[in-house]
């Protein structure tokens, strides 16, 4: 349409809400759909962050809050990053925002003029170029290699850099592949963002708190002081606490980059939900016990996919060391025909007749910026699982 903005010729809708959607609407209309294509944990939100809420109401906490997010929470968020990271913040280095995407969103918007460059790498959270593009700048992915296990090498960083480079996204443990890097692989990153004094940092740790086994998670500007100055660090409460209806994300940075965030947000949205707000405080300074619960599942979880997809004729799946998603590789399905008649060309289209033949709803890893593969969240019930794999198991078997 004429009057639409011309930037959305080169936006795309996210492809994860785009199959969830799909699946919801099959189930709608009878058909038994297992969903793997959402990020969203089954867990329903502990007991006492609710009970926060619901205290808040009481004592009449409905009014706007502060753009940058309540006195109370900011100084949660700064005491968290103290506790967990190593990394001192003051509560006016610390925002608040409608999830994680905002924060993002705003850090874009606040410092994106055109022609700027973000270095991504790829596979990508399907979000990020696209909040790049909306922004003005450039999305620059870079494409790591299965055998890294999807991680960028700090050869692959230095060569993408470039004098318009203002951002490089970094996500650990990564939505799509749950891979997480290690403290050594992280240095090797920032050692070389050292020698390039232009380039930011905004670092994604949404799934810090899902890490398996004897994994010890880092953030960059843990890992390198040097980095402090020019590193927005991003959380949320949505995966660790089970709260992503409740739509809080934070960060803390640098004072003046976070002032300019506030101003952006001040003219979109203002002030988070109050309740929500409330509630994300309990979240940070409560009990910790429901994250090493849920963590323990996550990792029991991933076990039992991992397994029966590799058992999978086709389908080789790496063993991720956090989040809760794998990125199985359907590279050896390609070519083959369903008993649709479909010929499987993509990964999209491995998806697509997965979903219509066996009601198994993941998505394709084009969308992510590298295939042929196909993310599965195991953010479900162990039930569930089972039966996913053993549909997907008989998909794979009916090509030829």
């Amino acid at each position: 349409m004429a009057f639409l903005a011309d930037i959305l010729s080169v936006v795309k809708p996210s492809a994860t809400i785009v199959l969830t959607q799909m699946a919801r609407e099959l189930k709608a209309k009878g058909k038994d759909v297992i969903s793997l294509s959402v990020g969203e944990p089954d867990f329903d939100t502990p007991d006492n962050i609710k009970k926060a809420a619901i205290d808040a109401i009481m004592r009449g906490e409905t009014k706007y809050t502060p753009v940058a997010g309540i006195q109370p929470l900011r100084e949660a968020i700064a005491a968290k990053f103290q506790r967990e990271n190593g990394l001192t913040y003051k509560p006016s280095q610390c925002i608040v925002g409608t999830g994680g995407k905002q924060i993002l969103f705003n850090a874009f918007m606040a410092t994106m003029n055109p022609g700027d460059e973000v270095i991504i790498p790829a596979p990508y959270w399907v979000s990020y170029p696209e909040m790049v593009a909306l922004c003005g700048g450039k999305p620059v992915p870079v494409l790591t290699r299965a055998e890294n296990n999807y991680k960028l090498q700090a050869s692959e960083l230095e060569k993408a850099i470039t004098p318009k480079t203002k951002w490089f996204i970094f996500n650990s443990p990564s939505n799509p592949t749950g891979g997480a890097y290690t403290r050594a692989e992280l240095k090797a990153l920032t050692d070389v963002l050292v020698r390039h004094p232009h380039v930011w940092v905004l670092t994604d740790d949404m799934y810090e708190h899902l890490t398996f086994g004897d994994f010890e998670f880092t953030t960059p500007a843990q890992v390198e002081p040097k980095l402090y100055d020019r590193t927005l660090t991003m959380n949320g409460v949505s995966k660790a606490y089970a709260m992503t209806g409740w739509r809080i994300g934070y960060a803390g940075g640098p004072e003046a980059l976070i002032k300019a965030m506030d101003m952006v947000q001040g003219q979109q949205t203002s002030g988070a939900c109050a309740i929500a707000q409330w509630a994300a405080v309990e979240a940070l300074n409560g009990p910790q016990d429901f994250v090493k619960t849920s963590k323990k599942a996550f990792e029991e979880r991933r076990n039992l996919v991992v397994s029966m997809l590799n058992q999978c004729r086709g389908i080789q799946c790496a063993t991720p060391e956090g989040a809760f998603y794998v990125y199985p590789s359907c590279k050896d399905l390609i070519g083959k025909t369903a008993p649709s008649g479909k010929v499987i060309a993509t990964d999209e289209d491995f998806v697509m007749e997965l979903l219509n033949q066996e009601g198994v709803a993941t998505v394709h890893g084009s969308s992510f910026g590298l295939g042929p593969n196909f993310r599965v969240s195991y953010a479900t019930s162990n039930e569930k699982l089972e039966e996913a794999c053993r549909r997907i198991q008989r998909f794979c078997n009916s090509l030829k």
